[in-house]
């Protein structure tokens, strides 16, 4: 006899919570692996662009993070060949030197103490969209995990090297998970390593449909509040995870050595 068929949404979702902390497995990557795995895992899903982007995890110490070295390919990085800079983007730990353009990830660091994760990259639909000067609109179930959490920098900065570029996109960026920079790119900033790349991927996966339904018609708006309930839905800690390791599984087979 079934006994769930008369229960409440609220219920039925909070049921559904509470199985997913048990239920659902969690791989045990050490930071480092989990850098090269989001590097991986980006190159295969469009955010690669030759030697532009960077990707950094916060240290535990808190005034240090890992990056990938200057003159790697995003497909080319692995554990072990990866960098530990500290604010002032020098090395403390690894071999050769980080892209410049992470000094804009320190401003972020230190206005966001809840950041844990920063990814800079210049995917191709979302960079169409910065050349359109559009900001990313959401109105697809999937993308509602962005829904009124990507800002918008509307107006190019030049090469963000400087601590000007810095402080603007830290202070665009707010208390948001995503920034989309007209005529430059995507910058996500995520509580967790596993949030931050399952945020970048859908970033782009959105940018595509929004360019797709616009060369199609108008695109709809969607109720507020249901919007709202799907990004909550969609962002649970534990389904970023799961999202996480399924993206991690796809790389592996590829390259079972980027977790050297």
């Amino acid at each position: 006899m079934a006994s769930t068929l008369s229960l409440s949404k609220d219920a039925l979702v909070r049921q559904a919570l509470e199985q997913m902390q048990t239920e659902l497995p969690v791989a045990q990557w050490t930071p480092r692996q989990q850098v090269a795995l989001t590097c991986r895992i980006l190159f295969d899903q469009g955010h690669d662009s030759g030697l532009a982007g960077q990707i950094t995890a916060r240290g535990v110490d808190g005034s240090t993070f890992l990056t990938q070295r200057l003159g790697l390919g995003f497909d080319e990085v692995t554990a072990s060949n990866l960098l530990r800079v500290d604010e002032d983007l020098t090395v403390v730990e690894g071999s050769g030197m980080p892209n410049p353009a992470n000094r804009f990830h320190s401003w972020i660091y230190r206005a966001r103490p809840d950041v844990r994760c920063v990814i800079h990259t210049h995917p191709l639909h979302v960079s169409a969209l910065s050349m359109l000067e559009r900001p990313l609109q959401v109105s697809h179930m999937d993308a509602c995990m962005l829904y009124d959490d990507v800002a918008f920098l509307a107006e190019w900065p030049g090469v963000p090297v400087g601590n000007s570029e810095g402080e603007l996109i830290a202070g665009v960026l707010g208390n948001k998970r995503a920034a989309l920079l007209a005529h430059h790119g995507l910058v996500v900033a995520g509580t967790t390593i596993e949030e931050a790349c399952v945020v970048a991927v859908q970033c782009e996966r959105a940018a595509r449909l929004q360019l797709l339904a616009m060369a199609a018609g108008e695109i709809k708006p969607i109720a507020q509040p249901l919007a709202r309930e799907a990004h909550d839905w969609i962002l649970q800690p534990r389904r970023s995870q799961a999202g996480f390791d399924y993206f991690a599984r796809r790389a592996l087979r590829k390259d079972p050595n980027c977790v050297d």
